[in-house]
């Protein structure tokens, strides 16, 4: 049996999250970037990797501002997160040549959003041959390389 080391997962497992609110808010408003792998903060949004990532390389791209939806930002929020979001998959395919990506965003609860109050887009890179039968059949699912490691690899990026 082969053992998978991946312990910034367990706190998710076992939801014990280190705080209460909204992370958006708590990373958009803190100074320590790198211990929140923030990799970029331009003037109405930021770019931050996914603690509980899908991929390797998983991006979110959130407004500093609460917002729930796209209607509720600004001309130039909005601007800036497309922007960034454009900015992250250059970053991606030049620092990690990915084969593709999904990008998206979960408005609302009902469409999966694990936090439906503060809009944020999806980046996840993808890779031929990325899927497996661990999400099936063990709920589990396998990243090749620690944040740590990515957060520098696609710092230097942005």
């Amino acid at each position: 049996m082969k053992h998978i080391y991946a312990p910034w997962r367990s706190d998710y497992i076992l939801q014990k999250l280190p705080f209460k609110g909204c992370f958006f808010c708590k990373n958009a408003k803190s100074k320590k970037d790198k211990e929140n792998f923030v990799l970029h903060r331009g003037k109405h949004a930021f770019v931050l990797l996914n603690l509980y990532p899908y991929n390797d390389g998983h991006l979110l791209i959130a407004c500093y501002r609460h917002a729930a939806s796209p209607e509720d930002l600004s001309r130039q929020e909005w601007n800036e997160v497309n922007d960034l979001t454009q900015k992250g998959i250059s970053v991606l395919k030049k620092k990690m040549k990915p084969n593709g990506f999904n990008v998206g965003m979960n408005v609302g609860k009902v469409s999966g959003a694990g936090v439906a109050d503060h809009l944020h887009v999806h980046v996840v890179p993808r890779w031929l041959g990325d899927t497996n039968f661990m999400p099936v059949l063990a709920e589990t699912k396998l990243m090749n390389q620690d944040l740590s490691i990515i957060y520098e690899k696609l710092k230097s990026g942005f």
